[in-house]
């Protein structure tokens, strides 16, 4: 038995596609049967939100006059990539403000950021946008200071090199003596508690392990309006290693995504700031699959007791890049709150939020139902295991 996405999408035109969040289909799979559920499920919407730091928003400002040609400028303090054309700027949602005193002052607060930039755009706040420029014959302005906001800016695009990992590390603090501070938060010593950052069963790519219906040109949620997959996101890498089922056990695809930054909302934007790291954005993101097949089935109906992560030392094997996981643990067990690695008992956290990936999950379902959302087919799919593709580390060489 098999569907086409022509056949879906005539469903959800006439209202009659059967759509069910990832969390939902455990349960119909479980009481049905992997079979069943191929023939009576179309859709399986899933959910993310968490910080990703591969994020950023392409934005142009419109020509001044007289013209000008910026090479330097910042939005609420926090500098902008200029090195476009004349007024084409990207805003990177790690880029600290000119006058945060980053860890010069350790742990650094990191109070405001691209990412903020970001979200205060979104919430249609206005931005000071100062800017500078050498001067040309056809662009002569030099200098520029004014407030922007979102609804005048000609585009807006949330460009994100990287976002929706399958699966992550959990992180420890297995040798420091002090508390280290990190993207995935802050580490007590002697592993003193276990940070990890994943939807789980509700994750995009983890219910469609070898990405057989997510890739470029895949219709997505992306910040609470609809977004598209341009790309396999970098460090890309799909030939980890995997369970008998197909997952991944560590970070493996990633996806590179965009959408128009006007349409979404603070809801699923927003600004982080990480102790003695540094400055991020929330991204909520959210991807309908199609059961195509009872393969799709299968794979939809995966749980947290399904998956595990790699525990990751961030105090040395990290950041080192050195040595392998400690252990690996199931989400399932993640999210009691506590698990045991050496034989001892640490508490976890999650920096990503299970509430909003299953709101996000719900919304795509919703959309879908009510026939706001079709589908689409992909035009190429992102690299599989097969293809060869893989991540690897800087490959440094002397002159």
């Amino acid at each position: 038995m098999a569907k086409t996405y022509e056949e879906i999408n005539d469903k959800i035109k006439k209202g009659k596609a059967v759509v069910v969040t990832a969390e939902e289909m455990i349960a119909v799979v479980k009481e049905k049967g992997v079979r069943a559920a191929a023939k009576d499920v179309d859709v399986v919407t899933t959910g993310t939100f968490g910080p990703m730091c591969s994020s950023g928003a392409f934005i142009n400002v419109g020509h001044t006059k007289p013209k000008m040609k910026i090479t330097k400028g910042t939005l609420n303090g926090v500098p902008v990539y200029c090195g476009l054309a004349a007024v084409d700027l990207y805003v990177g949602a790690t880029e600290a403000a000119e006058d945060d005193p980053l860890n010069r002052v350790f742990p650094g607060e990191f109070r405001y950021g691209g990412g903020h930039v970001i979200e205060d755009l979104v919430a249609g706040k206005d931005v000071r946008f100062v800017a500078s420029a050498y001067g040309t014959d056809c662009y002569p302005r030099k200098e520029l200071d004014t407030l922007l906001n979102i609804k005048d800016l000609n585009e807006a695009i949330l460009l994100n090199p990287r976002n929706a990992y399958q699966n992550y590390n959990v992180a420890v603090n297995a040798h420091g003596k002090r508390p280290i501070y990190t993207y995935m938060g802050i580490l007590r010593p002697n592993i003193g508690n276990a940070n990890y950052c994943s939807a789980g069963q509700l994750s995009p790519l983890l219910n469609d392990p070898h990405y057989r219906t997510i890739g470029i040109g895949t219709r997505i949620f992306l910040g609470g309006a609809v977004g598209h997959v341009i790309w396999q996101g970098t460090q890309h890498n799909p030939g980890v290693p995997r369970t008998d089922g197909g997952v991944p056990k560590g970070g493996a695809g990633t996806l590179a995504v965009a959408g128009d930054l006007k349409q979404m909302s603070t809801e699923f934007i927003r600004g982080a700031s990480f102790r003695g790291y540094g400055v991020s954005l929330g991204v909520g993101l959210g991807v309908p699959i199609p059961i195509i097949d009872e393969e799709m089935a299968k794979f939809t109906a995966v749980s947290d007791a399904d998956i595990t992560a790699p525990i990751t030392d961030y105090s040395v094997a990290y950041p080192e890049a050195s040595g392998g996981p400690i252990g690996e643990v199931t989400y399932s067990e993640l999210r009691t709150g506590r698990i045991t690695i050496n034989g001892k008992e640490v508490p976890t956290g999650a920096i990503s939020s299970y509430p909003k990936a299953r709101k996000i999950a719900a919304t795509l379902k919703a959309w879908i139902e009510a026939g706001k959302f079709l589908l689409t087919e992909p035009i190429a799919p992102l690299p599989a295991a097969e293809s060869g593709y893989k991540f690897g580390p800087l490959k440094e060489r002397k002159k």
